[in-house]
């Protein structure tokens, strides 16, 4: 039986990484949006959550501490000008608070089954626990508000079918009847429009306050590319009769005073490059239609490329905090080090 301190492994330490240069940005994020927000219910879902991932950030700087790992910079009160105008409204901020908690239920789910040690699962398991709760009290006040569109209400089966011509997964008919879409693949489209429609105002923001020429250019870029995937998306669902999601609400400001540092504005769009991708993949997997994948690969190669020329910005200008390292055992053979 193993008794007495158990090593962190290379898998939980970088998890760990991960996950603190997040949630120090998204306390940064959300002390900006409290500090203008005006709607009572969303500031009581704003300060929770601020209270709930300012102690989780704490937790982790003690497991590096206590590990004798250095504690990552991630991102301090320098990210951030408290001083500056409202950026966006105060639903967007919801709404904002809602999309990254979807990308911290999926990195939650995935680091967790990259642990052993049983304190670091349970850490991930309060770490999800909250991001569920979180995304469950955005959702309800989005609702409650009217400005959350839901998918399509469809008429439930009453049997069960198998597909039985090959050409259920056909979506190249010139003429004669394609099969309509199948709710799997009306839920991946609906939720890659949800979250474009989101990011496009997020890159638009980012893009009016960034400080620097290249990287204001790169935000509006992001805009484009996620305007490119709302209309394609949206042309599919339309083909099917399918309205697409919509809302008016969400606004942009027109500040243009710096709000947040380029490496905080840089690391998100990273972040959510990642989770657009990943999304992108597993929904052209779950797609049995044969012309969705075609016409969803080509926007895949966008958002790598997209994300590529990102990090090779965050470089570029010293945006980018290393994660730790292996050894180097042919330096370390050679008596050399870092």
């Amino acid at each position: 039986m193993t008794t007495g301190h158990i090593p962190i492994t290379s898998s939980e330490l970088s998890t760990l990484w991960i996950i603190y240069q997040k949630k120090t940005m998204m306390v940064r994020v959300i002390e900006f949006f409290l500090s203008n927000n005006q709607d009572a219910e969303a500031i009581e879902i704003l300060q929770t959550f601020h209270e709930g991932e300012s102690n989780f950030v704490n937790e982790l700087r003690n497991i590096f501490t206590q590990e004798g790992a250095a504690v990552p910079i991630g991102f301090t009160e320098n990210d951030v000008n408290l001083n500056a105008p409202k950026l966006f409204d105060d639903i967007f901020e919801v709404m904002y608070l809602r999309m990254m908690m979807k990308v911290a239920s999926g990195l939650h789910a995935l680091h967790i089954s990259m642990s052993y040690r049983k304190d670091i699962m349970d850490l991930y398991k309060r770490f999800s626990a909250f991001a569920e709760d979180t995304c469950e009290k955005t959702t309800q006040f989005l609702l409650s508000k009217g400005v959350l569109p839901k998918s399509p209400v469809v008429t439930l089966p009453n049997h069960v079918e198998f597909a039985e011509k090959k050409n259920y997964r056909s979506g190249f008919k010139i003429t004669g009847h394609r099969r309509s879409l199948n709710t799997v693949e009306v839920a991946y489209l609906y939720q890659a429009i949800e979250s474009n429609v989101d990011g496009m105002k997020l890159m638009t923001g980012f893009a009016q306050v960034a400080k620097k020429k290249d990287i204001r250019d790169y935000f509006f870029r992001g805009k484009e590319l996620s305007k490119t995937i709302i209309t394609k998306s949206s042309e599919i669902l339309l083909d099917s009769d399918i309205n697409p999601p919509s809302t008016p609400a969400g606004r942009v400001t027109d500040s243009t005073v710096s709000t947040f540092s380029d490496k905080l504005m840089m690391y998100n769009t990273s972040l959510l490059n990642t989770f657009g991708f990943g999304s992108n993949a597993i929904g052209t997997t779950f797609s049995l239609r044969k012309d969705l994948p075609l016409k969803m690969i080509p926007i895949a190669k966008d958002v790598f490329d997209f994300a590529n020329d990102g990090g090779d910005l965050m470089i570029e200008h010293g945006l980018l905090e290393e994660p730790p390292q292996m050894e180097d055992r042919t330096q370390l053979s050679k008596g050399q080090s870092k």
